[in-house]
């Protein structure tokens, strides 16, 4: 491929399009006594070029403006071109962008029957050679910003492979496996929160499968090493909320599952108190789902002892999610201590809310794994127990 006396028209920029697509030339079958041509053309970066045409003459005196071109074949998206129905002649193929020309062959010999293949490289030596200092510039900064993204993609690519493995080896319990993952990832990557999130995750997990040998064993589950695997994973939810805050874009559901992990782990450690404050930070993050914060902020006060807390935090989870029933269940419970006797009659008295709250939970779980004990409680306390109760509605 040549490019003597022939000027070419337009800047490397032209040149620049799209991104990487393997060429796949396509043949055609020559009309009888004409010729076909077909071809990839690739830019300086050796990337497809993605639009533009190829248009051939046999003109090589009449000025660039004047001169005109019989044949133009379009440049598809994978950065091939082909063409039909061509006179047999020698003609000059040249690569156009708009009106610019990018790239030439001019000695291009078809006769008839050709089915030539003709391609353009315009990262070959030759055309390269011939830039000017601001093109070769402009080009070598292109190869450094396209290298970078790659390199980038490349690892964006292995860290997606590895967050998936690592929740998956939470999910079957294998907890160190996926520890080892997400360290591994985190230190390749420290600015991303979901591989915070997920090494917190199986940490967590970790923390738990030791806490319930522990108790298996007669042990105590609050040994020091098993508070500490709580702690790391702690450590990491806050990793992730803290970077989720600091980016462009915070996600508020990155942000919520990262309080509400929070509190877990604040909460298995028995510190009700930081465990409570997660809790209402996932609901603040995401109001969507905080039904289910406020429930599980209930519940972990609720195991702590902290009773008026627990009561006060299933209102909170009742008041924007009004059918789930253990929540009913925790707020009863949470009550219930608080029965006093009637000095006169001698009857357990219950305080206000909690019988109604037994009461609508047996209404939505009439068979719920706690209806029984519940059953059990309103008898005991001389109170009603509504069993006609189905799915959420009484039979009239």
């Amino acid at each position: 491929m040549r490019q003597i006396g022939w000027k070419m028209g337009g800047t490397l920029a032209a040149c620049l399009l799209m991104t990487y697509v393997m060429a796949h030339p396509a043949s055609a079958v020559a009309q009888t006594g004409t010729a076909s041509i077909h071809g990839h053309v690739s830019n300086p970066l050796g990337q497809p070029l993605t639009s533009g045409d190829i248009k051939l003459t046999t003109d090589r005196t009449s000025p660039a403006n004047d001169r005109k071109f019989p044949y133009d074949f379009t440049i598809d998206a994978n950065g091939d071109y082909k063409g039909t129905g061509i006179a047999p002649g020698n003609y000059v193929a040249v690569v156009f962008q708009g009106t610019k020309s990018v790239d030439f062959n001019d000695n291009v010999t078809l006769a008839a029957g050709d089915d030539k293949q003709v391609d353009f490289d315009m990262s070959r030596k030759e055309y390269i050679d011939k830039m000017t200092p601001d093109e070769r510039k402009q080009l070598e900064e292109y190869k450094k910003k396209n290298e970078s993204a790659m390199a980038a993609n490349v690892q964006i690519k292995n860290l997606n492979a590895e967050l998936t493995q690592a929740r998956a080896d939470t999910k079957a319990g294998n907890y160190d496996e996926a520890i080892k993952l997400m360290t591994s990832a985190t230190t390749a990557k420290p600015d991303e929160p979901i591989l915070w999130l997920a090494l917190g995750d199986a940490q967590l997990g970790s923390a738990d499968a030791a806490a319930k040998a522990a108790r298996a064993a007669g042990t105590s589950p609050t040994d020091a090493a098993i508070v500490q695997k709580y702690n790391d994973a702690a450590t990491s939810y806050k990793k992730g909320v803290d970077l989720n805050a600091a980016s462009k874009k915070p996600n508020p559901e990155t942000t919520a599952v990262a309080y509400n992990q929070l509190g877990q782990a604040y909460g298995k450690q028995g510190d009700a108190k930081d465990a409570s404050d997660a809790y209402e930070a996932a609901a603040k993050a995401l109001p969507a789902n905080a039904g289910m914060y406020y429930y599980n902020e209930a519940a972990t006060l609720y195991n702590a002892g902290k009773l008026d807390e627990a009561a006060a935090a299933a209102d909170k989870a009742i008041a924007v999610d009004p059918n789930r029933p253990d929540t009913y269940f925790i707020k009863g419970q949470a009550l219930i201590p608080k029965a006093t006797v009637d000095p006169k009659t001698q009857k357990i008295v219950a305080p206000p809310g909690c019988v109604e709250a037994y009461q609508k939970y047996l209404e939505l779980a009439p068979d719920g794994p706690h209806a029984a004990d519940v059953k059990g409680i309103l008898q005991g306390i001389g109170a009603t127990v509504e069993s006609s109760y189905r799915a959420g509605k009484k039979k009239k």
